[in-house]
């Protein structure tokens, strides 16, 4: 298999969907030797910031000397970027070297009357492969969808069970109230883990304590409240956390101090388990961390904003951020959505601050809503909405709009899935600016 068939395999798999459930996956992880169980993980749920949390937990013990595997989805860029060791993704050689015998165990499994293995699953599974053959001392692990029959969920050998932010999400799938989805996402506690979790709402607090006696679970609850002396800032922030004082870190949104806490709590929780880190290497780890496409600043004359909200409780962390660092700016939104998400409550909560709405559709087959329909929506609440037919589209009309005005602000948000592409061309588009200025002060 080389990487253009690995590939287009990958693509074919979309064709078996997403069922929840873990005795499909059980059986292909036993096929392959049950590379989890040989494995400890750091497994993240949470409707909203558990990508952030997994990039703070990852780069932190990274500074501090482990070597760490990351599992993660969507992802921004490159479909690769889902296996990550060290911060570094899965050669193109390495994933179809850990493909070859996944592949292997899906087809032998078809023929024994099993059903087909889900994309989710493969992918996984591969992760798995790849972790245990670059030897990681721990990874940290993002689930999919919930918790209690994710993919994910196969994993036993548990030592930080951890909570981001819960709320609506996948209604439907995981449950209808905020109380089910919890119960859905508190399936990843494992017997006698230490359990970090977010400041909940009541109920979901209970619901996440309760889970975790049952399992005679360490509970610990982060919350950010706690953290004193927070300095906001779009480059830069800072707060004293426990006996941390004075902790930095490089990514905006006021929901990022929240994150942080969880994280530095996750890390706490690994030095009881024998993962001793370091002050010096938290306050590194922290301050370097990075994370594509959450609230990121990636243009400045004009400011350019990318943030993956893209559901309820997501839009209304982007306009508290919004409202917080650009009072009195003149704003102008890129949006692309998918049709199975909460887009009416997402432009609900955001058109307000918006002087002008451009749509854009993701490049996600069947589950994208396409522009038309999207701007069709904005209408209902918004008179300024614009359909582009691309996203290159999209960043050129915003900066047409923009102008010159330093007091103007992009924001594309919505599907991941679109972002990556929007960074590209934003990065491109900068990159001649520089070369043609360049050029003629040499001139």
């Amino acid at each position: 298999m080389n990487y253009r068939e690995a590939m287009e395999y990958v693509e074919d798999l979309q064709q078996y969907g997403s069922v929840l459930g873990l005795d499909g996956m059980r059986e292909l992880c036993m096929r392959l030797g049950n590379p989890q169980d040989q494995l400890k993980f750091v497994h993240i749920a949470g409707t909203n910031g558990k990508g952030s949390v997994l990039a703070y937990v990852s780069t932190v013990l990274q500074t501090a000397g482990y070597k760490v595997g990351r599992y993660l989805s969507p992802t921004i860029r490159e479909y690769r970027e889902r296996f990550q060791v060290d911060g570094r993704m899965v050669t193109q050689v390495g994933l179809c070297k850990y493909l070859e015998p996944v592949k292997k165990a899906a087809e032998a499994m078809v023929t024994e009357g099993f059903a087909h293995p889900t994309p989710f699953e493969i992918e996984t599974a591969v992760a798995f492969l790849f972790f245990l053959d670059k030897k990681c001392d721990i990874v940290v692990l993002e689930t999919g969808l919930g918790g209690t029959l994710d993919a994910t969920n196969v994993v036993n050998t548990t030592l930080v069970a951890v909570f981001a932010s819960i709320s609506m999400d996948h209604m439907g799938i995981l449950g209808d109230t905020q109380d089910q989805i919890a119960l859905a996402k508190a399936g990843i506690i494992k017997d006698r883990c230490y359990v970090i979790s977010a400041k909940q709402s009541p109920e979901v607090m209970k619901i996440l304590r309760q889970a975790a006696l049952l399992r005679k679970a360490k509970f610990f609850t982060a919350d950010a409240a706690r953290a004193k002396n927070v300095k906001y800032g779009v480059t830069k922030q800072h707060f004293s956390y426990d006996k941390y004082k004075n902790l930095e870190i490089t990514m905006a949104g006021q929901f990022q101090i929240e994150n942080a806490v969880v994280a530095v709590e996750v890390i706490m929780a690994l030095a009881k388990l024998g993962y001793p880190v370091s002050e010096d290497q938290l306050r590194r780890g922290l301050a370097e961390t990075k994370w594509h496409g959450r609230f990121e600043v990636i243009g400045k004359k004009p400011l350019f904003i990318a943030d993956g909200a893209h559901n309820e409780d997501a839009s209304l962390k982007l306009v508290q951020s919004i409202r917080f660092y650009f009072t009195n700016k003149r704003i102008i939104y890129i949006m692309g959505v998918l049709k199975d998400k909460e887009y009416d409550k997402v432009i609900r909560n955001t058109y307000e601050l918006a002087e002008h709405i451009i749509a854009v559709t993701p490049p996600v087959r069947e589950r994208a809503l396409y522009a038309y329909d999207l701007a069709q929506a904005v209408r209902e609440y918004h008179d300024s909405v614009t359909v582009a037919d691309s996203v290159q589209e999209a960043v050129e009309i915003a900066y047409l709009l923009a102008g010159l005005d330093k007091d103007t602000v992009i924001i594309a948000f919505g599907s991941l899935s679109y972002l990556g592409e929007l960074m590209d061309v934003v990065e491109h588009r900068d990159t001649i600016r520089r070369d043609s200025h360049g050029r003629l002060e040499e001139g």
